[in-house]
C-alpha cells in the first residue's frame, strides 16, 4: 500500500507531466545579482474617519539627537528608554502631515519642512502625488503651530507650494512669531525662527489668503475644529474633526516621539517655548484620549502616526493603529 507521502508524489508527478508534456521541470536556485534598489516606498497610508477620507502623508523621517533634547530627564536616563524600545540614538523622528477629503474640499494638517531641515525630510508634496493627490488641489491648510517643521513646507523657494488654498494659522503663534519686537527680544538662537515664519507665511499674506483662528475656535467651520494645547509654542493647537460618531484628532507636537514622554508625560522637549505649560498640556491631551478613546495621529509619532492611548501601571502607553487595507 502506497504511504500518503508516494501519493502525494504521485500527484504532483503528475501535474507536472500534464502540464509540460513528458518532461518534468526542476526549478533551478535564483542567482541574479541584482542591485539594492536602495529607495523606500511612497509614504502615505489612509483610514476613514465615518465619511472622511485621512490620508497620512510621510515629510520624511531622520535622525535626530532626541535624548539630548528632552528636558526633566537625563540623557542617560532617555537613552536606556529609547534602547528598551529598540529605537538607537540618534534616533529616527518621522515628520507627518495628515490630508482630510471632505468630499467637497481638500483639506491638509500642517505642511512638513520643504527644504529646510534636509534631504531626509521634504517629500510631503511627492507622497501626496503619489497617494493620488495634487497640491494645486488642497483648498486649505490648517496649521497646529508655526515652527519650520509645520510651516516650512508652505513654500519653496519664495513660491507658494499650495497654489490655491487659504492657510490658517494659530492667533497667538500668529502674532507672537511675526513680530519684529518679539525677534529682537528673543534670543539669537532663535531668530531664525522668526526669519521662517515671516518667509513661509508671507506669501500668502501678501495674496489675502492666511486666516487666523482663536485658541478653541473651529479653524473650518463645520469641519476642523481646534484644542487649545498651548506650552510648545503660544497658539499650539490639536485639530479634530468627527464623522458618523467617530472622532480623529491630530495633536501636533504634544510629543516627540512615541516612548519617553509616554512613560512620564513631565518630560518636555527643548523647542518647547514654555516647558510648564507645554507638560499641562501634554497631560490634558492624554487624559482626553483615555477618556474617549478616538484615534490620535501625532506629527512625530512613527508613520503613519496613527493610535490610540491607554494606560498602564505607571503612566501611559502608545498603541499604534492595526493596519488596514479597507480604504
Amino acid at each position: 500500500m502506497l504511504s500518503r507521502r508516494d501519493l502525494l508524489k504521485s500527484t504532483l508527478a503528475a501535474g507536472a507531466v500534464g502540464a509540460i508534456g513528458s518532461t518534468v521541470f526542476v526549478p533551478l536556485a535564483a542567482k541574479a545579482k541584482a542591485p539594492l534598489v536602495g529607495t523606500q516606498a511612497p509614504g502615505y497610508y489612509r483610514v476613514m474617519v465615518g465619511d472622511v477620507e485621512v490620508t497620512a502623508l510621510s515629510d520624511g523621517a531622520a535622525q535626530f539627537p532626541i535624548a539630548d533634547l528632552y528636558v526633566n530627564t537625563t540623557p542617560e536616563q532617555a537613552r536606556l528608554a529609547l534602547a528598551n524600545a529598540f529605537q538607537g540614538t540618534p534616533t529616527y523622528l518621522s515628520v507627518n502631515a495628515y490630508l482630510l477629503n471632505f468630499g467637497d474640499r481638500l483639506v491638509l494638517l500642517d505642511a512638513g519642512t520643504s527644504d529646510l531641515m534636509g534631504p531626509a525630510l521634504g517629500k510631503l508634496p511627492a507622497n501626496m502625488i503619489a497617494s493620488g493627490y495634487h497640491p494645486d488641489q488642497v483648498d486649505d491648510v490648517v496649521i497646529t503651530h508655526i515652527h519650520p517643521d509645520h510651516t516650512g513646507g508652505l513654500t519653496l523657494a519664495g513660491n507658494k507650494v499650495f497654489a490655491n488654498a487659504t492657510v490658517h494659522v494659530p492667533e497667538p503663534d500668529a502674532a507672537f512669531w511675526l513680530s519684529a519686537e518679539n525677534k529682537a527680544a528673543a534670543p539669537e538662537d532663535a531668530h531664525a525662527f522668526f526669519d521662517q515664519a515671516v518667509a513661509a507665511l508671507t506669501p500668502y499674506i501678501d495674496s489675502g489668503k492666511l486666516v487666523k483662528y482663536a485658541p478653541d475656535a473651529p479653524a473650518i467651520e463645520g469641519m476642523v475644529n481646534t484644542t487649545f494645547r498651548p506650552g510648545h509654542t503660544p497658539g499650539h493647537s490639536a485639530l479634530w474633526i468627527e464623522s458618523k460618531g467617530e472622532k480623529f484628532v491630530y495633536w501636533g507636537d504634544i510629543t516627540h516621539g512615541d516612548v519617553v514622554q509616554f512613560d512620564d508625560p513631565n518630560i518636555a522637549i527643548a523647542f518647547d517655548g514654555d516647558t510648564d505649560m507645554a507638560i499641562k498640556s501634554r497631560e490634558a491631551a492624554f487624559a482626553e484620549a483615555v477618556q474617549e478613546k478616538y484615534l490620535v495621529a501625532g506629527c512625530h509619532v512613527a508613520f503613519p502616526g496613527f493610535g490610540h492611548v491607554r494606560e498602564n501601571a505607571t503612566m501611559y502607553d502608545w498603541v499604534p493603529m492595526n493596519y488596514r487595507a479597507d480604504v
